[in-house]
């Protein structure tokens, strides 16, 4: 992922992402023979030759000057994430950083995991690689029972694109598909190899065509925060907001937390959601969603 054709496949995506009516340019009289922006018209924009241009996508270029690599991120319109990326790509081997410490199977230490299980909401902490190091038992309930896996089993990304319950579970699936992908993506300096990543990658895109083409679009995204709507059979829709925090001296683990607004019907829905989990037997079937007066699910 660190090699020429990662730095290739991410400026080709880039290029392709942009609209050249939405650049300012002229209508092309040649027909396209894929969307986007050609090499000829970013270097225009950025003010370097299409041979350099060239070069750049194929690797073939040394150190690239900060002043040349705003004007190509310019070009392309990257926000701060992609920068930080394109950067990372360009970085010589001799000026690269030590890799930071990661093991191929991470752990929440037994702090992070009491912390978790102390907070009444949904909350978990993930790995990196979008694995479950640790979740407490309203998020469980609100999504899957990750304890019930196998270890390797507990990964988001997984979980989401090969477990049918996922895309009941999340009401807008393909939204949150896209974002976690892209999130996968900007987790893993590409500075440094990881052979971890690129096996979850490698069986993913074999097993789920959807998440082999979003993996191909090249897409970075953080979840800092923001909100879900989730679905459960016993309440119906609600959305939760979400916010992570990054977790000093861990190896790259963020702690993901869900409440729901104040006195909002989703409140509600939570809270009768967590009552019903508590009260019933593991394995019991939830209760129908009808039998909830005003809970019942709404349209998908």
């Amino acid at each position: 992922m660190s090699t020429p054709s990662g730095l290739r496949e991410f400026l080709t995506s880039r290029r392709a992402a942009i609209d050249p009516a939405s650049a300012g340019l002229p209508p092309s009289t040649a027909p396209r023979r894929t969307p986007g922006l050609r090499r000829e018209e970013v270097a225009a924009l950025a003010g370097v030759s299409v041979d350099y241009i060239a070069k750049l996508e194929q690797g073939r270029i040394g150190n690239v000057s900060d002043q040349v690599l705003d004007a190509i991120s310019d070009a392309l319109r990257l926000d701060e994430l992609e920068r930080q990326h394109l950067r990372a790509l360009v970085t010589p081997k001799s000026r690269r950083p030590a890799p930071p410490p990661r093991s191929s199977r991470m752990h929440a230490r037994p702090s992070l995991r009491t912390l978790v299980d102390t907070i009444p909401n949904p909350a978990m902490v993930q790995g990196p690689r979008m694995e479950i190091l640790a979740s407490n038992q309203a998020m469980r309930t609100v999504l899957t029972d990750w304890d019930a896996m196998p270890r390797h089993e507990r990964n988001i990304a997984r979980w989401l694109f090969l477990a049918p319950e996922a895309r009941t579970r999340y009401v807008r699936w393909e939204t949150v598909a896209a974002t976690t992908v892209a999130s996968l993506r900007a987790g893993h300096d590409p500075r440094h190899p990881d052979e971890a990543l690129e096996r979850l990658v490698g069986e993913l895109s074999v097993a789920s065509p959807e998440f082999a083409a979003y993996w191909a679009d090249y897409r970075l995204f953080k979840h800092t925060h923001g909100t879900k709507k989730f679905f459960h059979e016993a309440v119906g829709e609600f959305a939760l907001n979400y916010d992570t925090l990054d977790i000093p001296d861990s190896g790259g683990q963020i702690l993901c937390a869900y409440t729901p607004d104040p006195g909002s019907p989703s409140e509600e829905k939570l809270a009768l959601l967590l009552s019903w989990a508590a009260s019933t037997e593991p394995g019991a079937a939830p209760t129908p969603a009808r039998h909830v007066e005003g809970h019942g699910p709404g349209p998908r």
